[in-house]
Order: C-alpha cells, then sequence, then structure tokens
C-alpha cells in the first residue's frame, strides 16, 4: 500500500513546465505539468548524459531534455526513438489540487544514479 506525501500545490507547477523535488538522500525528481493538468514525476536525470529534465520544455506526453534534446515520454521515462534509455518514474498523483508522490519511492528508489561531473576546462596552450 503507498504512502502519499504532499508535494505541492498543482499551480505551483508551471503549464507544461516542471518543478523539482530534492530528496535526502539521490537525486532530485522531476514533477511534470501536462497540458490537461496531468502530473508526472520522473527522476530529474536524462539517460542521454543527465541533463536536467526539469528544465526541459513539456510537449504533449514528453519532455525534452535541455541538453541535446532527447524526447522522454513522461508516462514510462523511455526515450523516443530512435534514441534509446530510460529514466525511472515515480508514482505520482493529483488529489483536490494537491500534488502527491509516493514516500517509500521517494525514500529508496533510484538512489544509484548519480548528477553528471562536469570535467575540467582544456584551454589552448599557448606557444
Amino acid at each position: 500500500m503507498k504512502h502519499w506525501i504532499a508535494i505541492c500545490q498543482l499551480e505551483d507547477i508551471p503549464q507544461l513546465g516542471a518543478r523539482q523535488v530534492v530528496r535526502v538522500q539521490g537525486m532530485p525528481i522531476a514533477i511534470f505539468r501536462a497540458r490537461n493538468d496531468q502530473v508526472h514525476a520522473l527522476l530529474d536525470r536524462c539517460p542521454h548524459k543527465g541533463g536536467p529534465l526539469s528544465q526541459g520544455i513539456v510537449h504533449g506526453e514528453h519532455v525534452a531534455c535541455p541538453l541535446h534534446n532527447w524526447s522522454i515520454s513522461l508516462v514510462d521515462g523511455n526515450a523516443k526513438a530512435p534514441d534509446e534509455g530510460c529514466t525511472p518514474v515515480f508514482a505520482c498523483k493529483l488529489e483536490g489540487g494537491q500534488v502527491f508522490l509516493d514516500a517509500r519511492e521517494v525514500a529508496e528508489k533510484a538512489l544509484e544514479f548519480t548528477a553528471p561531473v562536469a570535467g575540467p576546462c582544456r584551454h589552448a596552450t599557448a606557444r
């Protein structure tokens, strides 16, 4: 049985946008609001290069990763072909204008994923 925790009001999420939920452990979760006010939740990490999906643009039931424009399904987390990969999906519901996530999933799911680390800048050496 799921134990739901209140996260925010629907109005706190811009239409066709997202809100990031920071967790005690693990990467943040992105909650998305589609045009029809359906809410979806994914790990805030693109399966390609780890881009922040919460900064992407929602179109239909997909979000475009802001780094390389991969289209990720809000329903099942799968990348749209020809791209391949998947990001974890979190149980999410809307009730009475309030957005809820499953507390157990927030605490335990997808903890093994890490944020990408930017490498050092490469500067041309003067000769």
